[in-house]
């Protein structure tokens, strides 16, 4: 097929004009075949479909749960009439399923309750009784079969009370346009009452044989029923459409509907009293017959019928869907000039699509991983700047490769000063700690001597002095922690969780301040120690310098069955949710900001804690203060119980435990 195309004069330039180019055609075409059909078209498939909805909705249910009620309503009057157990599982059967059918109208009742004025004025209070009664159910079924004298005629009374109700709510429904497939709704609505009266038939006559006598009241209603099936049947029959009546003159014409109109004339001509058995005779059966036979054609011909009809059959659409496809016509002669226009706008957009994909998804991304791993990029080569002369789409992309060229060069920036923080923070604490070990070593050969002299008062400064070098290396080892470096120390062989514990109290300055729970017999494993022991130290610490000094911190340990939890709680003034959530995402984030000068400790731990796959969480404390939990997972545990002996904390001899606390080295 020859595409016609355009000459490059005429070729609009603009997104506007090409748009308006791409449209307008179809915009003619469509004004003058879719300001008829379209109008019609969706109005009846919108009739259609709305008359299905209503169908699923309300209707079906409403004459399921009708159905359910009857069979319900007899063997309660059976039940009631009989005063024995024979009945009872015959009725809790028919009890079960009409709370089934209650359950499906529920469903259908809130899915309408919103339209429920738009279809008629007078249906939500329809449905608000419908749904009192649904509440009240269990009183009704309790009244009903309590035992008392007058339970035949109050379940007589007040089931019929419930189905008028629904019957109400059918009605309602009756001014609803239906589909074309259905007889008029007014006439079904008078077949339900007909099958309605024999029901009421079959549950009189039902509590009568269960009795052996037809009351006075029984005999009333049984004759009122009979009439009213006889009066109301073969003219709502005879209005029906054509196709419907068959299912019913089939149905009259049987010889279960012989039988039952023989038996009603002959429990009508008995007048009230006892029962004769020959009069009842195959009464059941007749009745059954003729209600099922009831039901299935007032399906057909109603909801059924309904729920069978195609919102976009030939009955629905009519003349209206030849306009529709008239109307395609001028839409497709519409599509085939648009396409020299629309065809280069769209290769125009796709590629601009797939340049902003493939800067956001693939090559933007990859850069900034380079660069924070400290590789080097070229941003020439990455993003090769492109002044494109054209229209609007050349320009964006011309904008998106600046955009793209702006963030590698901002990245890049930050790379190399973070790269240069980080270099200096190793040099200063690979610097601090050479000194620092050797102090460290000088102030214990100070503290042996002063031991050996028994001069507590020299002792305790020296003591001083060596809590403040112990924060000092952790506070190094914390600059190591930031540059992305493992500490020089480490450990073996498993030390004791109780040690692990005494030795993070021992490296802060308050350490009389904390109190040690009893821990659980357990030890980490040696690689995982010095990093457990320095994350818990910042907890600690931060616990201590954050409270009163009059305060105690707790440290707790405890056993869970995938790990340990440990726990740092202290009585300080606490903080606000804000700066909660704060703290915890700086812990918990799996990118922290080394530029963020606040709170480091906190960053130092995400990193230990990053490092040995620990959970660490802060919250509020049932004090007022703040609570850290940290969690050990079981792969860094051990149940044995190491031996402890003296050695270098270097991991180059057997393990040792960690340094004892402050408080108990005096």
């Amino acid at each position: 097929m020859k595409v016609f195309r355009m000459t490059a004069r005429l070729r609009p330039r603009s997104v506007r004009a090409k748009i308006v180019a791409l449209l307008m055609l179809p915009i003619v075409s469509l004004m003058a075949l879719w300001s008829y059909a379209a109008v019609t078209t969706v109005a009846a498939i919108g009739d259609t479909e709305r008359a299905k909805d209503v169908n699923s909705e309300l209707l079906a249910p409403v004459a399921e749960f009708v159905t359910a009620l009857q069979a319900e309503r007899t063997a309660a009057m059976r039940y009631a009439a009989r005063r024995a157990e024979a009945g009872l599982d015959d009725l809790r059967a028919d009890q079960q399923t009409t709370d089934k059918a209650v359950t499906v109208l529920r469903e259908g009742l809130t899915s309408a309750g919103s339209d429920a004025a738009l279809i008629d004025t007078g249906l939500p209070a329809r449905l608000d009784t419908l749904e009192a009664d649904f509440s009240d159910l269990a009183a009704l079924r309790a009244n009903s079969t309590g035992g008392a004298r007058d339970a035949v005629s109050t379940a007589y009374t007040a089931y019929s009370v419930v189905i008028d109700h629904a019957f109400a709510v059918t009605g309602a429904l009756t001014s609803e346009k239906g589909t074309d497939a259905t007889s008029e709704a007014r006439v079904v609505l008078e077949l339900s009452r007909v099958r309605d009266a024999v029901a009421r038939e079959q549950a009189l006559l039902a509590a009568a044989t269960a009795s052996g006598t037809l009351s006075k009241e029984g005999y009333a209603r049984f004759v009122g029923a009979v009439a009213t099936r006889r009066e109301l049947l073969k003219p709502a029959v005879a209005d029906l459409k054509a196709e419907h009546r068959p299912a019913y003159d089939v149905l009259l014409d049987s010889d279960r509907y012989a039988s039952l109109v023989e038996i009603e004339d002959g429990v009508t001509d008995a007048g009230a009293g006892p029962v004769s058995a020959a009069v009842l005779k195959d009464w059941d059966s007749s009745s059954a017959a003729v209600l099922k036979g009831l039901a299935e054609a007032e399906k057909d011909a109603g909801t059924g019928a309904a729920a069978k009809a195609d919102a976009f059959g030939w009955d629905t659409l009519g003349a209206s869907g030849v306009a529709v496809v008239l109307g395609l016509v001028g839409v497709l002669l519409s599509l085939l000039v648009s396409v020299s226009v629309g065809r280069g706008l769209i290769v125009e957009l796709l590629d601009l699509r797939n340049s902003a994909l493939e800067v956001a998804g693939r090559s933007l991304p990859q850069a900034m991983r380079k660069l924070h791993a400290g590789q080097g990029v070229d941003i020439d080569a990455e993003a090769p700047m492109r002044r494109l002369a054209g229209d609007e789409l050349a320009q964006v992309g011309s904008a998106l490769t600046a955009v793209q060229r702006a963030a590698l060069k901002a990245a890049s920036e930050r790379a190399e000063l973070l790269s240069g923080i980080s270099g200096v923070y190793v040099s200063l604490a690979r610097r601090s700690q050479v000194l620092l070990h050797r102090q460290l070593d000088l102030l214990s050969v100070m503290e042996q001597r002063q031991r050996e002299r028994q001069d507590h008062a020299e002792l305790y400064d020296l003591y001083r002095v060596d809590y403040l070098a112990t924060r000092m290396r952790r506070h190094s080892e914390s600059l190591l922690i930031l540059s992305g470096i493992a500490p020089g120390r480490g450990w073996r062989d498993p030390i004791a969780l109780s040690d692990v514990l005494r030795a993070a109290v021992a490296e802060i300055e308050d350490a009389t301040r904390v109190e040690i729970w009893a821990a659980p017999r357990v030890s980490l494993n040696g690689g995982s120690v010095a990093d457990v022991i320095h994350l818990l130290a910042e907890l600690v610490e931060n616990a201590a310098v954050f409270s009163p000094p009059s305060t105690k911190v707790q440290l707790r340990a405890a056993r869970l069955r995938d790990g340990i939890l440990v726990e740092v709680e202290d009585s300080g003034f606490g903080m606000n949710e804000e700066a909660m959530a704060d703290a915890n995402r700086k812990i918990q984030s799996e990118k922290v900001d080394l530029l963020d000068a606040k709170q480091i400790g906190l960053i130092v731990v995400n990193r230990l804690a990053g490092r040995q796959g620990l959970r660490v969480e802060l919250r509020q404390s049932t004090d007022g203060g703040v609570a850290a939990a940290v969690f050990i997972p079981e792969n860094l545990i051990r149940d044995d119980m190491p031996v402890h002996h003296e050695s270098a904390p270097d991991g180059r001899s057997p393990a040792p435990a960690p340094a004892p606390s402050r408080q108990q080295r005096r």
